[in-house]
């Protein structure tokens, strides 16, 4: 029996793009339609293996609609299919309820794969984006639940989680700066709130939080250019 699936985009174009790629590599599209409400309906009426899901559409976002779907105890395995690659919208997506979070530039070849894997029961998540993920979910007890962990890290975003690490390094902000690509200024702001959502005052009580529960950049595989060269690290704290 071949996949079946319903497609939730309100971009006409694509729509019709996605279902013809599809249905060329054996997949049957029982419907393909602009709005969540309208999807969701569908989807309990039909059954598909998968619904398709775009992040940002009028009237009713993708968030929302996986809401409802869980409101309404609609177990069928849905996959962000998007053009975001932010991380929060990945964070919020899979604590919504997806089961996937693909992005629109992939290779349909790929795209058909990571389908296969998900009807079989696999959460894929696209490539470039498992990182963002891995940070996310450190020191996180339960994995089924990632609503209700609850951490000393549950507050902070990804990117804050990111500097986190760094700091735990012993980098300063500069050199956090460098590693990341982005201004002092912003690194400033980003460590402001990391002390106010772990209540404390300074940077050294929260890398050595950062420590305790293991939140090292160093035990990261995926090291920074910057920290494999010696003479960027820095020489002390600041």
């Amino acid at each position: 029996m071949s996949m079946r699936v319903i497609i939730i985009d309100d971009h006409a174009l694509f729509r019709v793009g996605l279902q013809g790629l599809l249905q060329q590599r054996g997949i049957e599209v029982i419907a393909a339609v602009a709005d969540g409400h309208e999807g969701l309906q569908l989807a309990e009426e039909l059954q598909p293996n998968i619904i398709l899901l775009d992040l940002r559409m009028p009237d009713i976002g993708g968030l929302q609609v996986l809401q409802l779907a869980r409101q309404r105890g609609i177990r069928i395995p849905i996959v962000m299919l998007t053009t975001s690659n932010e991380e929060q919208d990945l964070v919020d997506s899979l604590r919504n309820g997806a089961q996937g979070y693909l992005l629109k530039d992939m290779e349909p070849d790929e795209l058909v794969s990571a389908l296969r894997d998900i009807e079989k029961g696999k959460n894929v998540i696209a490539q470039g984006l498992t990182d963002v993920l891995a940070r996310v979910v450190q020191g996180e007890p339960v994995i089924e639940d990632k609503a209700s962990a609850e951490t000393p890290f549950s507050e902070l975003t990804p990117r804050e989680l990111e500097i986190l690490c760094l700091l735990a390094d012993g980098q300063s902000n500069k050199i956090i700066a460098r590693n990341l690509g982005i201004s002092d200024g912003t690194v400033k702001l980003h460590v402001k709130a990391i002390l106010r959502k772990l209540n404390v005052h300074s940077r050294v009580e929260a890398a050595v939080i950062a420590v305790e529960q293991g939140l090292r950049q160093s035990n990261n595989p995926h090291h920074t250019a910057a920290e494999n060269n010696p003479a960027a690290k820095p020489a002390s704290r600041k």
